[in-house]
């Protein structure tokens, strides 16, 4: 390692700068190779390897054949991997390829400077995927680095050390930081002008308008937030009644659950929702889904508040927005954990689509209801009579929750009822509507999240994917849709315990948690409550919020007028603040220097030019040639200047600097044609 140093240290200065900006743009890209296609990412770091190893061994840059074939490769990659080389995703593609092909000829300073404002352009290229609190760190070092070698740059004699260009560069971004921040807070935000849409299909999620049997499974084991819940004055509902909903899905072809199409439910009427008790009030942070729907707590009887969006309501108790959500979302909303919904008397064929059942589909399923149907202890029962035996069946049957049921088949009701008797939460969800609309009662599927996690240092609830849950809604007469979560008898600890089905930790983890079982918890808890202060902060100051803060600076009906006259008070300010400060360091210029470059000045106005390098005493002695007598109190005085700087003690206080700047004032200045 101290041979490693040592060989580093010893390189050339160009090699030494070279490896450096490399390494910056390494830093920059980094984030970005989970994103981009793996073919540019093998490139670049080949072209960036190949350029460090010519920086080290001082050999010569390739020629330009080399480079136009790696273009020419890097932009029929880029065509044939996008189809295009426009957008987003392409463009970022060929920006990375031409930041690294440029390092191969990095000759001279102005191809430096093409670098560094690449890679400033290649910074910003990562927020365009992730905007989150650790790739803002990681730009921030990037960005620093990125300045402490364009700095290093313009430094081109000598072999100046990096971190003194590195300490000016702190100090660049420290000055230029209170700009920053006057901008982020007061420059307008404009929808979508401010924001960048995403590509088409760049969105994640955990939730769908589709639900085949074992996909939720797959959601269980990741642990990424899809929401955070804030509830007013931290008045939570239990933890049994946090039902986030999503989808409602009622067509079953088998193996697939699929959301009716908006026709077949265009009939219906609106919710009818009936709601009792105290509402509960909260505000939901949204992550970026690249679905139309918002996430409410059981039920929402009003559109959530979302700034930029037009909220509609279904039926089915849902609400969507007008576009896909593509980046943080924050909303407020009010729910009754505590209602009824839907019509209460079966009239007419509305209730007909949740009936449905593909023919021939799940005999046994079937077969079970017609025993059901025939049992005396259930004869003339209604559906609620029905719903408490299956779920009694679930209790006492030998059912169990798990994450690896194994495959299903197409008959998946049967499957579960009669020969695995194992599943996760869709699993039983699904098999419990088909055993109801085998005994003609309506039921249907709502897929979203059940519970949470409270974080104890921010107090908001955190909404994982992991919590993506499965339910049932039967319809019962008088009451309407009735919420049956049937995974409540098989796994009683689902439901409101947090008692989560996870994989095995990794050997790292699981040795942590040996040592302290809670130090894991407690750490993703603060980095999630960081995280989170970052979203509301940063990633969720929007256009109301830049009001909000004109209203607490006395504006009583601010506007983005208000906004531009703020910004533009600010601009102005701290531009006469940068003039007074350039004044302020002109005069920290050496006094005596400028009372000499005076001096200096007075004798070329009366026709004695003289050099900037000349000392007082030079200038003494021309003026005594130039000017005779009519010099003599100039030629004294410019030579008590000199003793004041270069023998203080002997000058005397009348030779102070303050005396002679007051006796220049004073002086006979010549004016006479100098003699022959």
């Amino acid at each position: 390692m101290n041979r490693v140093v040592r060989e580093l240290t010893a390189l050339p200065r160009d090699a030494r700068d070279t490896l450096f900006l490399l390494c910056v743009i390494g830093l920059i890209l980094l984030p970005q190779v989970n994103e981009l296609p793996w073919w540019c990412s093998a490139i670049t770091a080949m072209v960036l390897l190949w350029r460090a190893s010519l920086a080290v061994q001082a050999r010569p840059l390739p020629s330009k054949w080399w480079r136009i074939a790696l273009l020419a490769l890097a932009l029929a990659g880029t065509y044939a991997t996008h189809r295009t080389l426009l957008g987003r995703d392409a463009g970022v593609t060929l920006v990375v390829c031409l930041l690294a092909l440029k390092t191969l000829e990095l000759r001279a300073r102005r191809d430096a400077f093409v670098v560094f404002f690449l890679g400033f352009f290649a910074m910003l290229t990562n927020f365009f995927y992730s905007q989150s609190l650790l790739t803002a760190f990681t730009m921030l070092l990037a960005l620093l680095g990125l300045l402490t070698a364009l700095v290093n740059a313009h430094m081109p004699v000598g072999r100046p050390p990096l971190m003194q260009a590195a300490r000016m560069a702190g100090w660049m971004a420290l000055a230029g930081a209170p700009v920053m921040l006057a901008l982020f807070l007061l420059f307008p935000r404009f929808a979508p002008l401010w924001g960048t849409p995403g590509d088409a299909m760049a969105g994640r999620t955990g939730l769908s308008n589709t639900m085949r049997v074992g996909t939720i499974a797959e959601l269980a084991l990741d642990g990424s937030i899809a929401a955070r819940i804030k509830f007013d004055d931290n008045r939570a509902p239990p933890q049994s009644q946090l039902y986030f909903r999503g989808p409602v899905l009622a067509q079953f072809d088998g193996r697939e659950w699929t959301a009716l199409p908006t026709w077949a439910r265009s009939g219906q009427s609106v919710s009818n929702l009936r709601t009792r008790g105290e509402p509960v009030r909260y505000e939901v942070t949204l992550e970026a889904s690249q679905r139309p729907w918002l996430l409410t707590l059981d039920a929402a009887p009003r559109a959530p508040e979302v700034p930029g969006y037009e909220v509609t309501g279904t039926p089915d108790l849902q609400w969507f927005v007008n576009r896909p959500i593509m980046d943080l979302v924050r909303y407020r909303a009010e729910s009754h954990p505590q209602f009824q919904s839907g019509p209460i008397v079966r009239t007419g064929g509305r209730l007909q689509p949740y009936l449905v059942l593909p023919p021939g589909s799940n005999p046994r399923t079937a077969a079970l209801a017609a025993q059901m149907r025939a049992d005396p202890a259930l004869a003339g029962a209604d559906a609620n009579a029905f719903v408490q035996a299956a779920l009694q069946r679930l209790r006492t049957g030998g059912y169990t929750y798990t994450l690896e049921p194994g495959v299903y088949g197409n008959e998946t009701a049967d499957e579960f009822w009669f020969d695995r008797k194992e599943g996760f939460c869709e699993h039983i969800a699904s098999a419990f509507v088909v055993l109801m609309r085998h005994l003609q009662i309506p039921a249907r599927i709502v897929t979203g999240y059940q519970g949470g996690e409270l974080n104890n240092v921010d107090n908001y609830w955190v909404v994982r994917q992991s919590d993506a849950h499965a339910w049932a809604e039967v319809w019962q007469e008088g009451a309407g849709w009735v919420r049956v979560d049937p995974t409540g008898s098989v796994a009683p600890g689902r439901i409101g315990q947090f008692q989560r089905l996870t994989p095995q930790p990794g050997l790292l983890a699981g040795a942590i948690g040996i040592m302290s079982p809670t130090l894991v918890q407690n750490l993703r808890a603060a980095w999630e409550a960081v995280n989170n202060g970052w979203n509301q902060w940063v990633l969720n100051y929007t256009q109301s919020r830049q009001l909000d803060l004109l209203k607490t600076l006395g504006f009583n009906a601010p506007s983005l007028e208000d906004l531009g006259y703020v910004l533009l008070y600010l601009l102005v300010a701290a531009s006469l603040a940068g003039a007074g400060w350039t004044l302020w360091e002109r005069s920290r210029h050496d006094p005596w220097l400028r009372l000499l470059g005076r001096a200096r000045a007075r004798l070329a106005k009366a026709g004695l030019p003289l050099p900037e390098t000349a000392p007082p005493r030079q200038m003494a002695q021309a003026a005594d040639a130039r000017f005779g007598p009519a010099a003599q109190a100039v030629r004294d005085w410019l030579l008590k200047l000199e003793a004041q700087r270069y023998a203080p003690a002997a000058s005397g206080p009348s030779a102070s600097l303050a005396a002679l700047r007051a006796e220049f004032r004073r002086l006979p200045w010549p004016s006479a044609p100098p003699r022959a």
